[in-house]
């Protein structure tokens, strides 16, 4: 492990049993992806607990301007923004239904750089920012809120896997909490010891709606199967990317960022139930997991939260009923993405901006039809290779400074290729 600080809250603090906002009032937060699936459960978390959270903002694309409204006037945020400025008209007309005659209404911001000015000092100020936001333009707001001093509650990953060495050159230590479930109960398992102690992560995996099948299994799954998770209900990005195992991928190189483990120290294993969200294994030999039924109100509340614990955030297992618990070894040769997501977090770089920007292509070439399943990873290999190869910019690798644009023009070339490449598959294949 590196001994430079982590950007993560220590999870080896103590935990103070009287109340940390006893006579201070709720922890003001600002919630980035307001509308999708992050955002609404963080939402049902804060409006069930309201002596503890009030949201000042919110931001979303701009697609269920409704949503966003009923959201605003639910929480009576100061400010609300939308990526769209399309939407702005809409947006206005259904706050002005959600509010009685005469009352204001909150701030509205609009643009692509609408939820990075809410990240940072925007017109509503907080303690917290809940970065719900899906893809890597949740890089620019995850920077905006850690410059501006924010506590960040991480569940855009994409913006720790694209711009890795940037987000850790700004975080401060203790400045970032985990929200995705697997990294949240590594955080919460790291308790347990020192970091010393550590003597490898591991990472589980559902094994998505395709466990068990082979890659020949997988050659005419539609977009309707590979939506269909067993154990989660999520968006439709991050589903497709549980079923070809990109989000594992993407969360091994999460880990390695945020914890400082070596790749070679970092396992995936399969486990169906969804139960046991990850392991610390320490070097004693001794194993400790984080166990919750399959529900993210948990992972959000240890993020927005931190280092509370909010009582009844979600369900408890139910021990006086018989429940099979089982683990896996991983299928490499039907789904090699978690192995292609280790070799770009080695590169390090630009090299996993490009993985996940072809991804994000791809995934988006399946749900319309235009790539075959088995297509995604064989489209996003090629890619890779391709900047790998071409000396295509792997700037920021070890010992090179990584600025945003790098990161920029590295995405811009890596959707542009994989487009071409994924259009090439499809054309042969009708052929």
């Amino acid at each position: 492990m590196s001994d430079s600080p982590s950007p993560l809250a220590d999870p080896h603090l103590v935990f103070d049993p009287v109340s940390s906002t006893d006579g201070a009032g709720p922890r003001d937060i600002v919630i980035l992806g307001s509308t999708g699936s992050i955002g609404t459960q963080a939402i049902d978390l804060v409006l069930r607990n309201p002596d503890r959270f009030r949201v000042t903002a919110l931001s979303a694309a701009g697609g269920r301007v409704g949503l966003l409204a009923e959201q605003a006037r639910q929480l009576r945020v100061r400010a609300v923004a939308v990526a769209r400025e399309d939407a702005v008209p809409a947006l206005r007309e259904a706050l002005r239904g959600q509010y009685a005659a005469g009352e204001p209404l909150p701030e509205i911001l609009a643009g692509p750089d609408a939820a990075t000015e809410l990240a940072a000092a925007g017109p509503s100020e907080c303690h917290t920012v809940l970065n719900g936001i899906t893809g890597s333009i949740g890089l620019a707001p995850t920077l905006a809120a850690l410059e501006a001093g924010r506590t960040l509650a991480l569940a855009n990953k994409e913006s720790l896997i694209v711009g890795g060495p940037l987000v850790k050159a700004v975080a401060k230590p203790g400045q970032i909490i985990p929200v995705d479930s697997e990294h949240a109960a590594l955080f919460q398992a790291l308790a347990a010891g020192t970091r010393a102690d550590v003597r490898k992560l591991v990472v589980t995996a559902s094994g998505g709606p395709f466990r068990g099948r082979t890659k020949a299994d997988l050659a005419h799954v539609t977009p309707e199967d590979a939506l269909a998770h067993p154990t989660w209900a999520m968006g439709p990005v991050i589903t497709v990317n549980s079923a070809t195992l990109v989000n594992k991928g993407l969360e091994v190189i999460e880990a390695h960022l945020l914890y400082d483990i070596p790749f070679d120290r970092i396992e995936v294993v399969v486990h169906p139930q969804s139960y046991v969200h990850s392991m610390v294994e320490f070097t004693d030999g001794s194993t400790l997991a984080q166990a919750t039924p399959p529900d993210m109100r948990g992972p959000i509340a240890i993020g927005i939260g931190w280092p509370e614990r909010v009582p009844d955030a979600a369900p408890a297992f139910d021990w006086t009923k018989a429940s099979s618990w089982e683990f896996f070894p991983l299928d490499n040769d039907a789904f090699p993405s978690v192995g292609l997501a280790r070799h770009v977090g080695e590169l390090a770089g630009t090299a996993p901006a490009v993985f996940n920007a072809a991804n994000e292509e791809c995934v988006d070439a399946f749900l319309k039809g235009a790539l075959p399943f088995n297509g995604i990873m064989e489209t996003v290999t090629r890619t890779v290779q391709e900047h790998e190869e071409h000396g295509g910019p792997v700037t920021g690798a070890p010992g090179t400074s990584l600025t945003v644009s790098d990161v920029l023009e590295a995405e811009t070339w890596a959707r542009a290729r994989a487009r071409e490449l994924a259009a090439k598959t499809t054309a042969e294949a009708r052929a």
